[in-house]
């Protein structure tokens, strides 16, 4: 007879014994007596598998990195101190719930629990303390809400690249970068928000932001880009008779994966998914009855405010008609092998101070949601955890502070719903777009109200789907809320769009083929373009005929779709933005799609217009075409002469890096390099760097629910769950996932042994262990 392997453990801050049941996937069923224990028990198992990770996500957040790796964090250390949480705790812990200050005591302690198991069994200490020479640090409650820089936050980096570009290249190329949605006229700040913003504005607020880069100190990362796709299903057009529910959140690609899925079961408690590690709670996921899921909705909840410094003291700033003094906070940072290093951290009544230049009498501060009570990212979801039908989710999701989503609903009474989730500023003076003077013209007049969040329920469509697209509706008024006007290109969602507006039924494995879909409705348009222009080179002639016949599927072994992403990111997108404003793409971050105003291109490319100069189809034609022979010959150099052996994902494909693999010259760490099709707009999106091909950012948590069928459900968290290098569960989802495949999320008690690799008994510390 078979016996599952087990582990016993005594210890302190349980109120009874729990099991957790680890299945062969990785993922760990906590079976416990207690909302308390079970949330222990997902502490633990955290700590168990991703001790390394949360132990850096804390001391980055903490700003206590220089501590262990020395002098270079030091600088990124007072950036993330200026980004934490400062106001009231009694107002923060309300703000999650009347149990969430116990939830998260219970969960820190699991992983207290767990780090003091590493110092009884070395044998359980991740490798990487070990190979660091560093130590895990013990948690508080308040660590896990204090910080707040590990979530998105729009609209700071949006509001400097703005401003960046108008003072640069003028108005017309801010329109070529950004289209405004819905229509929208900038209004043009005065004064001081006319101002070039110095680069180390943006500079400080991404140290304060980034990962680790351990070769560089920090990795700037923008504005947290990225993109999701959800939807659901009404019962009546399923196979299965009841609703399903699809999400794939999109992020930047980390090792280990920034998501980790886990399954609470206790009395009045049944709740599996995925989170954020560091967080308690379940995210992503379902309980008995409901289904729960999002997307970013791109809604404004920060500003850039630049204030006038007195001529003779810096630390007094113009605000009304008085001067005002910065609060200063001085702090010592420890440094590794090195004398503790004194900052002071300046605070305005807008929020912290990213940056002083009293030598031109100008500060710049940072007023976000962050400075909020209620607002550290996804703790939220603590509210929801046991809703059981759309009335109580929609309240509970009506405290969510940040960041702003598309929440997506279903449960086993049919019901499916979409509402949009956040607090957002309301901003009576501005549209928020760019910088503003900090002199107390331009202030938040409070949040938009809950009840004027627009939601969707029961459709006659019988479906619902977001994609970070503008989704407004048509009687939101915008004009009075403006929530925000700058989304993602819209072509995942109409590539989603097409497929549930189909009629007949739809199964769970048409919602994995959508998921997984790399249908490009940019590259059917573009294409579409190319077939109605003669051309004269023989280079884009060829270009064309190998276009004739493609359907524009961004499928990993196909030749065309290999030469349409060279021409697409590396050739048409800069020449069209240098066509139309001289000297402007330099100032577009060309790494990151969503830095330039894909649809837009599209739409010029398709209907040219004067931007063209007075012939715009003449012009469009020889971008057309100069641009498509040009890419056909780096086609040639890449893959070879023969076009009929070209495949796409010869050049794209995904790398998931470990943080310390460079720094130890180990890459032994990293996984293997897995080909992959798609592209930043496909619904199976798969963003990348334009030099490398690498994958950038891109789906490594996807789950597609059957309501009420809870064992038919089925999810991927690429590329495992486990962080430890030492496990079988630290890459063991990366075939699939690179498969396009799925893995069975059970639910059931039964499933769940049937399915157990491993069992892990938790037992008070007063209790014996018996076998």
């Amino acid at each position: 007879m078979h016996t599952t392997p087990h582990i016993a453990f005594r210890l302190s801050g349980l109120e009874s014994e729990l099991e957790i049941l680890i299945d062969r996937w990785g993922v760990p069923h906590v079976f416990a007596g207690s909302d308390h224990d079970a949330f222990f028990g997902q502490g633990f198992a955290v700590a168990r598998d991703r001790l390394w990770q949360i132990d850096l996500w804390r001391k980055r957040g903490l700003g206590q990195l220089a501590n262990d790796f020395g002098p270079a964090f030091i600088e990124a250390d007072r950036a993330a101190r200026l980004l934490l949480y400062r106001g009231n705790m009694d107002a923060e812990w309300e703000s999650y719930g009347a149990d969430a200050r116990a939830i998260t005591e219970a969960f820190v302690a699991g992983i207290n629990a767990f780090i003091g198991e590493t110092e009884k069994d070395h044998g359980l200490m991740p490798v990487e303390f070990v190979r660091t020479g560093t130590r895990p640090a013990l948690w508080c409650a308040e660590d896990c809400v204090r910080i707040r820089s590990h979530g998105p936050l729009f609209n700071l980096v949006r509001e400097i690249t703005r401003s960046d570009v108008i003072n640069t290249c003028g108005v017309d190329a801010e329109a070529m970068r950004r289209r405004l949605e819905p229509e929208w006229t900038l209004q043009m700040p005065e004064g001081l928000g006319l101002e070039p913003i110095p680069s180390e504005v943006r500079r400080i607020f991404e140290l304060g932001t980034a990962p680790p880069n351990f070769n560089q100190a920090v990795a700037p990362t923008g504005e947290n880009a990225g993109g999701s796709n959800n939807w659901a299903i009404t019962a009546a057009r399923t196979t299965t008779g009841r609703p399903i529910l699809a999400s794939d959140p999109h992020r930047t690609l980390s090792l280990p994966s920034l998501r980790y899925v886990s399954h609470l079961n206790a009395p009045g408690l049944d709740v599996i998914g995925a989170g954020e590690p560091a967080v308690p709670g379940i995210a992503i996921g379902h309980n008995q009855t409901s289904a729960f899921c999002f997307t970013i909705h791109v809604a404004d909840q920060s500003d850039l405010y630049i204030y006038e410094l007195h001529p003779d003291d810096p630390e007094l700033y113009r605000f009304e008609d008085r001067w005002e003094r910065m609060s200063i906070v001085s702090e010592e940072i420890p440094v590794k092998d090195g004398e503790p290093e004194t900052v002071s951290l300046a605070f305005t009544i807008h929020g912290p101070m990213l940056f002083s230049d009293p030598s031109n009498q100008r500060a710049y501060a940072m007023r976000s949601i962050w400075s909020e009570p209620g607002s550290a990212p996804y703790l939220g979801a603590l509210r929801y955890q046991k809703v059981d039908n759309w009335d109580d989710f929609v309240e509970a999701r009506s405290h969510w502070r940040t960041p702003t989503l598309n929440h997506v609903y279903a449960d086993t009474s049919g019901d499916i719903g979409w509402i949009m989730s956040g607090f957002v500023p309301v901003r009576a003076e501005w549209d928020g777009l760019m910088p503003v003077p900090g002199d107390g013209s331009r202030e938040w007049r409070g949040f938009m109200a809950p009840s004027d969040h627009p939601k969707t329920f029961n459709p006659e469509c019988g479906w619902v789907a977001t994609a970070n697209e503008m989704n407004l509706p048509a009687d939101f008024d915008y004009r009075r809320h403006k929530s925000g006007f700058e989304w993602c290109d819209p072509c995942r969602y109409e590539a989603i769009a097409r497929k549930l507006d189909e009629s007949g039924t739809h199964s769970i494995k048409d919602s994995i083929s959508l998921q997984t879909s790399f249908a490009s409705p940019t590259a059917e348009r573009l294409t579409g373009v190319v077939a109605n222009i003669d051309f004269s080179d023989p280079d884009a002639r060829q270009a064309k005929a190998f276009f004739s016949g493609w359907s524009g599927s961004i499928d990993g072994d196909s030749g065309p779709a290999m030469l349409f992403e060279i021409w697409f990111r590396r050739h048409l997108l800069r020449r069209v933005a240098e066509h139309c404003v001289p000297g402007s793409f330099d100032h577009f971050s060309v790494t990151d799609i969503a830095a330039i105003d894909t649809m837009l291109v599209t739409e010029l490319m398709e209907s040219p217009d004067a931007r063209f100069g007075e012939a715009p189809e003449a012009a469009r034609n020889l971008i057309v075409g100069e641009t498509l022979a040009a890419a056909w010959r780096e086609a040639v150099s890449r893959g070879g002469a023969d076009c009929a052996k070209w495949q796409w994902d010869s050049l794209h494909h995904s790398l998931f890096l470990h943080p310390l693999s460079s720094l130890l010259g180990d890459d032994t760490l990293n996984t293997r390099r897995v080909a992959k099709g798609g592209s930043g707009l496909t619904p199976n999106a798969a963003d990348y760097d334009p030099d490398t091909f690498a994958m950038t950012v891109g789906a490594s948590f996807r789950m597609v629910l059957d309501i009420g069928g809870w064992d038919d459900c089925v999810f991927i968290n690429a590329p495992g769950q486990s962080g430890d290098p030492r496990s079988r569960h630290y890459d063991d989802h990366l075939d699939p996932w690179g498969r396009e495949a799925y893995l069975p999320m059970l639910f059931s008690r039964y499933k769940i042994e049937a399915a157990t690799q491993l069992r892990i008994r938790c037992i008070p510390e007063s209790a014996p262990i018996s076998e």
